[in-house]
């Protein structure tokens, strides 16, 4: 497998949870469907990049599916953090993080907790 946005080899990353394949480059992370709900403990191991190299890969947001080869992935906000973006596969639902992201989607805050009180308050 192939990153979908570098271009490098992906690497299996073993937890006791799970399989992620994680770019040896740019070290964002591939998840299969709904795979990275299930392993959330384990983001400080699994996403191990810099934030800085994942805010520059994060402005590549057309890619397509490393899996599905041809698939278009769909640019993604998470509900709950809506500074994260990421892509999804709409054939295959996996996932893909840039570095950092996944890490920031595992650690819900106060301040994450007040934003999304904040827009419920709202509507």
């Amino acid at each position: 497998m192939q990153c979908p946005k570098c271009q490098s080899a992906m690497e299996k990353v073993p937890t006791q949870d799970g399989v992620v394949d994680r770019c040896v480059a740019c070290k964002g992370l591939w998840f299969d469907m709904l795979e990275h709900e299930d392993l959330k403990a384990y983001a400080k191991m699994l996403d191990v990049g810099s934030d800085e190299q994942g805010q520059v890969h994060n402005k590549i947001d057309r890619i397509n599916c490393p899996s599905c080869a041809n698939s278009p992935m769909t640019r993604m906000v998470d509900p709950g953090q809506p500074h994260i973006w990421f892509e999804r596969c709409s054939t295959c639902f996996g996932s893909y993080f840039d570095a950092g992201e996944f890490r920031d989607l595992a650690s819900f805050t106060l301040s994450d907790f007040l934003k999304r009180f904040a827009l419920t308050a709202r509507n």
